[in-house]
């Protein structure tokens, strides 16, 4: 494996590509900038010089228009109003306001919709979707998709060489689009006849001779019912990946037509809801980068304490910012929550301290900017009692705006030390990457064999482990060089290829340490069963043979040992049969398989590969086998408490605390706080640079 000073090598010669290639859309010495969401035609326009100013005095840097304006941009059809926007673009720039524009697709103009009612999205049942929401309108619509690019062209050709306006978001949230229309049949299958060639090909993936599902031509295949038991789950599963197809390739649509027109000093990109079977995430071509929304208090009974929910579950951002990362190095975030929502289930205050905490959590996972939802609290419309940087009165900074504006002066403090500083060896040597696939979690959630299995649920196990460990992580793709990743967990990857069987186990003999989970290797690329015993394509590298699997009812929860302790499972175990050689480190306790092996240990020439056979139900297998796997290893790990996370980011320490009680931080000698205190409260961020 690559020595650390490599890693470090590749740390700067990486930050290094960001600064040159971005064609300065963010400069290194800038660190971050901070903007919010503004809507002119929200408001009378004798407002927006006053709205505007007081959002420059609070320190914002850039605003954001045009999201949901296609009825203002286009009143009628091929008939152009740019005037409010040209005025609310001056107004920006009259103070030091950059602009984001929006190509608001997320919202067709009623007389579109009324004129061609094929564009909206039909249901399953042959219902249709109507005007008056957001995000009705079908990207599978060929007429939809050709007419947006026409007023996306405009748009462009008006503010493309503009010099005020930085960059341009795509559409709002996009997500993949169930359609049942015409053209999304249509389309369907010219999809699938590009994937597969041919109808046998298709009949030999989709293993139609089972029940006489057996097809002749392209032009027989339908959208499948996915409300009919028992439909195809190989057809479902296609369906899925051709919506998720859609949605990146009409983004994909959108920036080529954009890029006609427009500077190459304008850039592009969208904003992805985090949502981790979504395979459209990053799968476009065409984006200079992508950004994310996160919102952490809306209602969930989740985080530490009676009072978590006020601040929120602590991966949700810390998940998102290592998934987006890889992704795209260069990315964002577009929405950050600025206080109570409307939308949830239950729409509490968030606790004082969390906006800027969560702004800070942003920060350290490398985002380049943030911008909040919104400037101004809405008065009418769907999302009324949203709170914003400042109230309904239109001047009143909220709690969230004052902390907001406490973050953007920080940032200003930080932006007087950024020389590039050396990043602990330690942290470094705990780099660890978790090898992950959405297409697998989609095909998992379709055949789950158990209620109790969550797919996302139990990649946080290992997840949440690392992060105690104070570990950088990245989540990676199977095209991924692994070798630069001392350890690579790789958490139910049940759909696995040979070749991919092949580079994990030629990582681990070239000394590379693999961690595998339960429900891994079960099938082939096709989500076929192997043509052998259970999974045996991986009994070589895991050292280990797979007997069965288990499923117990959740009123009957198994047990397992390790190191006498004992961790209750519910929602799978593989009952392993370790070869000679390999350790055995966990057995099953209390059923007829017990003392048959949960958890085995294989060294594989240089390398070492794991199986974790058991989900625990609470993650302490998990944390406990990570422990022993880097005491082996003789990485030392920290030991931080649930709930505070620590990572460094351009030479800057900077530690959070999302628990229900101070932590007090251990800095080196040589470190100077530079933010907060050791002492860390509830909500409370640390900030520090070593010297």
């Amino acid at each position: 494996m690559k020595h650390i000073s490599t890693l470090l090598i590749l740390l700067m010669m990486s930050l290094m590509a960001i600064s040159q290639n971005n064609h300065d859309y963010f400069p290194t010495h800038q660190l971050t900038t901070v903007g919010a969401y503004y809507y002119p035609e929200h408001w009378d326009e004798s407002q927006w010089d006053r709205d505007l100013k007081k959002m420059a005095e609070m320190g914002f840097e850039f605003t954001h228009f045009a999201e949901f304006a296609w009825a203002q941009l286009e009143p009628e059809e091929g008939v152009y109003d740019f005037g409010w926007l040209d005025r609310a673009i001056a107004l920006a720039a009259k103070y030091d306001l950059k602009v984001i524009l929006c190509t608001s697709t997320a919202t067709p103009p009623v007389w579109l919709v009324r004129k061609h009612p094929d564009i909206l999205i039909t249901n399953e049942d042959g219902t249709r979707y109507d005007h008056g929401s957001r995000q009705h309108a079908s990207f599978s619509n060929e007429y939809y998709r050709t007419y947006s690019m026409k007023m996306i062209a405009e748009l462009a050709k008006r503010y493309g060489q503009d010099d005020r306006v930085i960059g341009w978001q795509l559409d709002n949230e996009p997500h993949s689009t169930v359609d049942y229309g015409d053209d999304a049949q249509k389309r369907f299958r010219a999809w699938l006849k590009e994937k597969y060639n041919s109808i046998d090909a298709l009949n030999h993936a989709w293993g139609t001779n089972f029940w006489s599902g057996t097809y002749s031509d392209f032009n027989q295949i339908n959208l499948p019912k996915h409300r009919q038991w028992g439909m195809n789950l190989y057809q479902r599963l296609d369906h899925s990946r051709f919506c998720d197809q859609e949605t990146a390739t009409f983004l994909d649509e959108q920036a080529r037509t954009l890029r006609q027109y427009i500077s190459p000093r304008q850039w592009i990109t969208t904003n992805f809801i985090p949502m981790y079977d979504a395979r459209f995430i990053g799968a476009d071509k065409e984006l200079d980068f992508i950004s994310y929304t996160r919102y952490m208090v809306y209602g969930e009974d989740k985080g530490i304490g009676d009072k978590g929910y006020r601040v929120g579950e602590y991966t949700r951002i810390a998940m998102a910012n290592d998934y987006f990362r890889p992704l795209s190095p260069l990315y964002g975030v577009m929405e950050l929550q600025p206080g109570q929502v409307n939308w949830g289930t239950v729409n509490s205050q968030p606790l004082p301290g969390a906006v800027r905490l969560w702004l800070w959590h942003v920060f350290a996972g490398g985002s380049r900017f943030t911008c909040t939802y919104r400037f101004r609290a809405p008065i009418y419309g769907f999302e009324q009692y949203h709170s914003g940087i400042v109230g309904t009165d239109g001047v009143t900074p909220t709690v969230g705006g004052t902390e907001y504006q406490q973050f953007i002066s920080e940032i200003g403090q930080l932006r007087e030390h950024t020389a590039l500083q050396q990043v602990p060896t330690a942290y470094l040597n705990r780099k660890t990457a978790i090898l992950y696939d959405p297409d697998n979690s989609v095909a998992i959630e379709q055949n789950k064999q158990t209620i109790l299995w969550d797919t996302e649920q139990h990649v946080l196990k290992y997840y949440r482990a690392l992060k105690s460990f104070g570990a950088p992580v990245d989540f990676i793709r199977a095209t991924t060089d692994f070798a630069e990743y001392p350890v690579i967990i790789v958490p139910a990857y049940q759909q696995m290829s040979l070749a991919l069987i092949r580079k994990l186990s030629e990582y681990a003999e070239k000394g590379g340490n693999l961690i595998i989970s339960c429900r891994t290797g079960h099938q082939n690329e096709l989500g076929h069963l192997w043509e052998a015993r259970h999974a045996e394509p991986i009994y070589k590298l895991i050292g280990s043979e797979i007997a069965f699997y288990d499923l117990p009812q959740s009123f009957d929860p198994g047990t397992v040992e390790m190191d006498g302790k004992s961790y209750a499972w519910s929602s799978w175990g593989d009952i392993l049969q370790p070869f000679e050689g390999t350790e055995s480190w966990a057995s099953y306790q209390g059923d007829f398989y017990a003392g048959k092996s949960a958890v085995t240990f294989n060294r594989l020439n240089e390398g070492s590969v794991t199986y974790v056979g058991a989900d625990s139900q609470k993650g302490g297998l998990e944390l406990a086998v990570l422990k022993k796997v880097y005491d082996r290893l003789g990485i030392p790990v920290e030991n931080y408490p649930p709930g505070i996370l620590v990572e460094f980011r351009d030479g800057f320490g900077i530690a959070m605390n999302y628990g229900d009680s101070p932590y007090t931080m251990e800095l080196p000698e040589n470190s100077e706080i530079l933010i907060g205190e050791s002492l860390i409260p509830t909500a409370g961020v640390l900030v520090w640079k070593i010297n």
